[in-house]
């Protein structure tokens, strides 16, 4: 009988939301948080009003990556609903703001899913265009549990060219497919490395991988990402490239990134022009 209330709470405090997208990875290390935040970030600099959301459970990140100071915490309204940490221009909630580095989430699969639910449900986002919910990695009770219980409106699948990690992509893939959750489109990280002596650049971990799976289900790359040391010492700081060099390289291909996940969510929400409803 709980269930009920915490659905009406979660579209209730998600009411105001037009835009919530997962980004998902089959598999860990892979750049997922890196991409949610650049991507969050990219999507305010075209003017939206943007959230984030940190649903990595047992491994929270976000706080250190958005630059926010340790030991911050939420204030909180009614004793009941939290009020989303604003950072570099976007709001963000992480378990993170509630737990201390030192305090490693010990839970079983339903009560970490209880415990993002509380997250949705008791934030008060407000008015916003874009919720990006960086996913934790694999297919489990976590990740479906936002897929039923949240209105998403598209997925953004994070991968490697890496044979291990593109076997791992399709299976998130076919995740979202089971709940019909558009996939937006692949992003394809650590796609090439280019050498900071000589320039000469090499595809560590494989080349087209992230193009082969997007064919095989009809979607397309949104964006292919180097293996650079820049993006790793930049997130480390908490200033994200698309902040800290928001002309350079990476932030451009962040910005495409964005551009396309706008028009993409635009065409879904009207596929076919206008409704009319007569009453």
């Amino acid at each position: 009988m709980a269930e009920a209330p915490a659905q009406e709470a979660l579209q209730d405090t998600l009411s105001n939301v037009k835009h919530i997208i997962a980004v998902a990875s089959g598999k860990g290390g892979v750049g997922k948080s890196t991409t949610s935040v650049n991507l969050a970030l990219a999507l305010a600099k075209q003017g939206a009003k943007v959230g984030i959301v940190d649903a990595d459970i047992y491994g929270p990140s976000l706080p250190m990556m958005l630059g926010v100071a340790e030991g911050t915490r939420p204030e909180i309204v009614d004793q009941k609903y939290f009020i989303p940490v604003e950072a570099q221009g976007i709001k963000s909630m992480s378990m993170g703001y509630l737990a201390t580095d030192q305090t490693p989430m010990v839970w079983r699969g339903p009560m970490a899913s209880g415990a993002l639910l509380q997250i949705l449900t008791q934030t008060l986002w407000g008015e916003l265009d874009y919720l990006v919910v960086d996913m934790p990695p694999g297919t489990g009770d976590i990740q479906l549990t936002l897929a039923q219980k949240a209105q998403l409106s598209g997925a953004v699948i994070v991968t490697t060219p890496q044979d291990i990690a593109l076997l791992d992509a399709r299976k998130a893939i076919e995740m979202f497919y089971k709940v019909n959750i558009p996939v937006l489109g692949i992003v394809e990280n650590m796609a090439v490395h280019s050498c900071s002596q000589c320039g000469h650049q090499e595809h560590i971990f494989g080349e087209g991988g992230g193009q082969k799976v997007a064919s095989e289900y009809q979607t397309e790359v949104l964006g292919s990402l180097p293996l650079s040391l820049d993006i790793r010492e930049q997130m480390d700081s908490g200033k994200p490239s698309v902040i800290s060099e928001p002309e350079g390289s990476v932030a451009m291909s962040y910005g495409q990134v964005a551009c396309k996940v706008i028009a993409l969510l635009a065409d879904k929400a009207s596929p076919g022009g206008p409704e009319i409803v007569i009453e």
